[in-house]
């Protein structure tokens, strides 16, 4: 099968986009864009230079939408409107650059741990609306798979699949720093065959620390074979430097093989 690099950086979001060249330096062939910050796509400025730099650097892409401060998942009606909103003006934007947009589930806020069936169906609704859009789009919104915090939905691999499963223009994105937190590697390992978009950096088991690959506890070897042999399609590195993505592109060119 055949897999792609790409490297993404949620610390960079503020950053003059000059920054960006660096990942085609360190020899990835892709970037994923975290659509916040100085990078939302909407804003006709930052599409503008983005454009620019996808240009100039023939680097392949795909879109993480905006997640601070939204949740998909709320009891509060007008904020899980504006939620969808935002991901959908995300997805209407980013369908000139890419097929594939990662979203984030949302999660239970304490009058929602009063009512989770409650909770489960407004972010079911949600999906289907954004996948709608999606669609409409030519573009699949990857629902992806959350860190350790017990608020968190989709922190395991059946509830993620059971959320998007049978809902039009949603897949799935695989996050095994992510899976690490809950100590699931293994779990997203045996169905990685259903993934649509993978994630991948390091930590040590607890925090979401986004480390470079192999400065944490995920075995890579074996994620790296099991991914090769079941996955094709773009894997993104999440970083938090573009020393640290060379780091691990280093480990990925050993084990993703």
């Amino acid at each position: 099968m055949t897999i792609k690099p790409y490297f993404s950086s949620s610390s960079k979001v503020w950053d003059d986009i000059s920054w960006v060249y660096g990942i085609k330096d360190a020899g990835y062939e892709g970037w994923e864009i975290v659509a916040d910050g100085n990078y939302r796509l909407e804003k006709q400025e930052n599409a503008k230079k983005i454009k620019e730099v996808i240009a100039s650097t023939g680097l392949g892409i795909t879109v993480h939408a905006p997640y601070g401060d939204l949740n998909l998942a709320t009891l509060n009606d007008p904020i899980w409107r504006e939620s969808i909103r935002q991901i959908e003006v995300c997805i209407e934007n980013a369908a000139d650059l890419t097929d594939r947009v990662t979203i984030h589930p949302g999660y239970l806020s304490p009058a929602g741990k009063l009512v989770p069936q409650k909770v489960w169906e407004l972010q079911k609704e949600a999906l289907k609306r954004i996948g709608k859009c999606a669609a409409e789009h030519g573009v699949l919104a990857c629902l992806e798979n959350m860190i350790s915090a017990k608020e968190f939905l989709c922190r395991d691999c059946g509830e993620l699949m059971g959320m998007a499963e049978g809902i039009e223009g949603i897949g799935l994105t695989f996050d095994f720093g992510h899976a690490n937190t809950v100590g699931k590697v293994p779990d997203f390992l045996k169905n990685v065959g259903s993934a649509n978009h993978i994630h991948i950096h390091d930590n040590h088991g607890e925090h979401d620390e986004h480390l470079a690959l192999g400065n944490g506890t995920i075995d890579w070897h074996r994620a790296g074979k099991a991914i090769a042999a079941r996955y094709s399609g773009v894997v993104v590195v999440e970083g938090r430097s573009v020393e640290e993505a060379k780091k691990s592109l280093a480990v990925f060119r050993r084990e993703f093989v």
